[in-house]
């Protein structure tokens, strides 16, 4: 099973994250070597393929820290939460099952770290693009100008949110109700345990910049925005969410 393909298509079912069911977009993690939908959504959990190559978004991001990012940090979640998970009541549960099952239990709280961040990072990976950052277009440029002033306005707050973060965690564009929000979370904390739909988001996790950009956040959250953000993948949540509320 691969996490990336049918666990984040029922993702995208249940939050209107609709682009992570993009197919064979650039989007969507659609390699060669990607296991069918028909697979289980339950564990054992693997790790992800990037949606673009390692160097990819050279030279913002390096391939170095994707190396370690990628294939060390987030494998690591995937591999703790296998075995947190494995022989247990939970085993049969599919990621999201368990993030929400483990949320604010304190007996859990291994299972909810890797869990969440298993999430968050891959839709940290999709968050950016090659040619990215910029404005956005269309009704998600629109709803950011209507709920934030401007979108200045709106990278002004990202920015602070990401910034301010003390020590680990992420900064997020959600839809909340029928608002935009940038919120902060901390360490392995996801807005989808507080009832937001995720449509971007910036991994403020040391680990994250330090090798391209040593102590200097708040560089790595300015280039993220003006050259990096997948303004295709976030329209394409806003735009799911947008109509599931309608439906």
């Amino acid at each position: 099973m691969l996490v990336t393909r049918r666990v984040l298509l029922k993702t995208a079912a249940k939050l209107g994250l609709a682009a992570f069911a993009l197919g064979t977009s650039k989007l969507a993690f659609a390699k060669p070597n990607t296991p069918t939908p028909s697979r289980r959504d339950t564990m054992p959990f693997t790790l992800p393929e990037l949606p673009y190559a390692k160097d990819a978004l050279a030279p913002f991001i390096s391939a170095e820290t994707f190396d370690f990012h990628h294939g060390k940090h987030h494998n690591a979640y995937v591999t703790n939460l296998n075995k947190l998970v494995e022989g247990t009541d939970l085993a049969n549960k599919s990621l999201e099952e368990l993030i929400q099952l483990s949320a604010g239990d304190a007996s859990k709280a291994g299972i909810f770290n890797n869990a969440a961040q298993v999430w968050n990072h891959t839709f940290f990976w999709n968050s950016m693009t090659p040619n990215g950052g910029g404005a956005p277009t269309g009704k998600l440029a629109e709803k950011i100008a209507a709920d934030f002033g401007s979108y200045e306005k709106f990278v002004e707050e990202f920015k602070t949110a990401g910034a301010t973060q003390f020590g680990s965690g992420w900064a997020w564009l959600v839809l909340d109700g029928s608002t935009l929000k940038v919120v902060k979370t901390a360490n392995a904390e996801t807005p989808l345990t507080k009832g937001q739909t995720p449509l971007l988001t910036i991994d403020v996790w040391e680990h994250a910049y330090y090798i391209d950009y040593q102590n200097r956040r708040p560089d790595f959250i300015s280039t993220f925005v003006e050259k990096l953000a997948n303004w295709k993948f976030a329209a394409a949540n806003f735009e799911a969410a947008s109509a599931a509320k309608a439906a």
